[in-house]
């Protein structure tokens, strides 16, 4: 008896195996703006979520993640070669990023993740279900509890100073609110812009005797060249007050900001419920509400300042 029907058996039955495991295999392709820690940390979040919900790069997941290295044409390319690939759910990193995602596609689901402000970027027209192919989960902060950390760290803080990047929609709506909530409180801001992240470094130097501490938001820009900031303050004894925690372990003295591995893992979830069937557009944008302290008292000493035994007792985190 001839073999061939038989091995013939057994390959049509390993290629519908095959073919029915490709069938339950999802896809998600990620981008961001640029690559640093709080970003990385959002990235990683999302395929822990995926994992948790038993998606598995390389089993059952189709994962892919570019970074536009800082670069708003490299952005809007990597956008239209994601939606050109159709997948499942395409997961956006920053404003730049969705911004670029979000004018590519009408069909493909897009969840952002690390917006501050997602209505004032057009993302969304407002904070419920969009009824587009857009949703996801902002990380906007409280700015009247910043500049309360912002006094506990520099109590006779009269002139803010903030290091922007005038391109980035997040980081003009946190400068034009601080314009309205700074005079509120007898401060002011005073502002220095770095379109670029080669321009930190020298945004910063012109800061120097105009102002008493630098608040840095999470403009992308300036959170991927922190260390050109940490050396302007170290110099100039300027302290440095940050909304990324991450940046706290770089060299500012403190932050009271969201945990960006919490924030990842929450934008995962709501991929996970497109995955599982539900519309983009039926899911309410998300805010991020775990918020930590995290304080460094020896930058604070290399920045001409001593934090108070109050403050560090405080913090969920004391970075040494």
């Amino acid at each position: 008896m001839s073999l061939l029907p038989r091995l013939s058996a057994v390959a049509l039955a390993m290629g519908l195996a095959a073919s029915s495991v490709w069938a339950d295999t999802k896809s998600v392709a990620v981008t961001a703006i640029v690559e640093h820690p709080a970003l990385d940390a959002v990235r990683d979040g999302v395929q822990a979520a995926l994992k948790d919900a038993g998606y598995v790069a390389g089993q059952n997941l189709k994962w892919q993640y570019q970074s536009a290295q800082g670069n708003t044409g490299t952005a809007a390319q990597i956008a239209r070669k994601f939606v050109g690939d159709q997948p499942d759910a395409i997961v956006a990193i920053a404003t730049p990023s969705a911004q670029a995602v979000v004018a590519a596609t009408k069909s493909v689901p897009v969840v952002f993740s690390a917006i501050t402000d997602p209505v004032a970027a057009k993302l969304v027209k407002n904070w419920e279900p969009s009824k587009t192919n857009v949703t996801g989960v902002s990380d906007m902060l409280a700015l009247d509890k910043q500049m309360d950390l912002v006094r506990q760290v520099v109590p006779n803080a009269k002139r803010v100073g903030m290091v922007y990047n005038p391109g980035e929609a997040n980081s003009v709506v946190v400068l034009k609110q601080l314009k309205e909530l700074l005079p509120k409180m007898g401060m002011t801001v005073v502002e220095a812009a770095a379109p670029r992240s080669v321009d930190v470094g020298s945004a910063a130097r012109s800061l120097v005797g105009k102002v008493d501490v630098i608040y840095t938001s999470t403009d992308n820009n300036v959170v991927s060249a922190y260390e050109a900031l940490v050396k302007v303050g170290q110099e100039a004894k300027i302290p440095l007050v940050a909304s990324d925690t991450d940046s706290v372990k770089r060299g500012a003295v403190a932050a009271y900001g969201i945990n960006y591995r919490d924030l990842g893992e929450q934008t995962g979830r709501i991929v996970v419920r497109i995955l599982k069937g539900e519309k983009a557009g039926d899911i309410k944008p998300e805010l991020s509400t775990k918020m930590e302290l995290f304080v460094n008292p020896g930058a604070a000493e290399k920045q001409g300042i001593k934090l108070s035994d109050a403050l560090v007792k405080s913090a969920a985190q004391v970075v040494r």
